[in-house]
């Protein structure tokens, strides 16, 4: 228990994550690190605002983190070094320094598939997503999505209806359900299949948290099918994290007069996999093995995302400034921000805390 709780502190600290602790603990063990005072910990790289979080604010969090793990045998909380914790998602480039889980924590283990799209689908969309889910499900694969409105909750509600099991990764903590309107899905999930989250069970849904699991909704899964994307969506982040991590992408053609479509198109002709049907997905497979989203997609991408990066990183400091003021004064939508504000996380610039995010800065 003793150890879980030092787990749990160097958590609560923003900007922590499983590959930063490897390269901790072979200075420090976890158990010495959570005990060190704040000015120790800004000398070995910690942000003030980081020291701060780990030295006066864990202590209550823990306690809180605690309480719900012994609540049901249902609730789990799954360290790096768990033997529970999905090996797929250790080889991600910012993997969770752990997971709350609610429900079965063994789905986590089986071979995922992640279903990503518009939420606000056409009704194509909607039957589409939702005949994958059963068939793949049928065919033995877990569907793990984000539980949002549209292509997210269909492809869980296929899932349940064909008796498979199904993961679902929030973007707030457990105690919460996000949209209310799927409270009735949230506890489906939980009793065939798992809720996953890497925030503390009382935190409150946020609009930054959202991009952000998507690194887990990826990083879980073996492939990745885009249903429905417009060019501006954040469904593209996950596919753009699909092609970082090597994972195949898969994307479902509409009309060519649907704007929900553009972006399935746009993966398309930068090399994902064109399915119309469930097959195409176990074809690709069966012959290929290897990822469909080429090498094009990250570069493409990354020109425009690059573009924002530098306008926004000039405009985070070591105060933590809401996502809208960052967007409002590098003159950007704020959908565009969020997206490469995420970016810029992953790549260690920034850290994302309660009110917006903060510079990181190099000790």
């Amino acid at each position: 228990m003793e150890e879980l709780c030092s787990w749990l502190a160097l958590a609560t600290v923003h900007g922590q994550d499983g590959l930063k602790f490897q390269r901790l603990s072979e200075q420090i063990s976890i158990a010495e690190l959570v005990k060190l005072p704040a000015s120790t910990l800004r000398n070995i790289g910690f942000t003030e605002r980081q020291a701060y979080l780990l030295t006066q604010e864990a202590q209550p969090k823990v306690a809180y983190a605690l309480r719900w793990l012994e609540q049901s045998d249902t609730h789990h909380i799954i360290t790096y070094i768990d033997p529970r914790y999905p090996a797929l998602l250790k080889q991600t480039k910012q993997p969770p320094l752990l997971l709350f889980v609610k429900g079965n924590p063994q789905v986590l283990a089986q071979q995922q598939l992640a279903m990503v799209g518009s939420r606000t689908p056409t009704p194509t969309g909607r039957k589409v997503a939702h005949s994958f889910a059963a068939e793949l499900s049928q065919q033995g694969y877990i569907i793990t999505s984000g539980m949002a409105r549209g292509i997210d909750s269909e492809s869980h509600k296929g899932a349940l209806q064909a008796g498979g099991l199904t993961v679902a990764v929030l973007g707030h903590g457990l105690e919460q359900v996000y949209p209310l309107s799927n409270k009735s899905l949230a506890q489906a999930i939980s009793e065939q299949g798992a809720l996953v989250s890497e925030y503390f069970p009382d935190v409150q849904a946020r609009a930054e948290w959202f991009p952000q699991r998507n690194r887990i909704v990826v990083g879980l899964s073996i492939g990745t099918i885009v249903v429905e994307a417009g060019l501006k969506s954040g469904t593209l982040i996950s596919a753009n994290l699909a092609a970082e991590y090597s994972r195949d992408v898969f994307a479902v053609p509409g009309s060519v007069f649907s704007p929900q479509s553009e972006g399935c198109h746009q993966l398309i002709q930068q090399g994902a996999k064109l399915v119309t049907k469930v097959a195409d997905i176990l074809e690709e497979w069966h012959f290929f093995g290897k990822s469909c989203l080429k090498e094009g997609l990250e570069q493409e991408k990354s020109q425009q995302t690059d573009l924002f990066a530098s306008q926004l990183l000039a405009n985070v400091g070591d105060e933590v400034t809401a996502v809208d003021l960052i967007a409002q004064r590098a003159s950007l939508a704020i959908a565009d921000a969020t997206i490469a504000l995420l970016q810029l996380e992953l790549a260690g610039e920034v850290a994302a805390v309660p009110g917006g995010y903060i510079r990181v800065r190099s000790a």
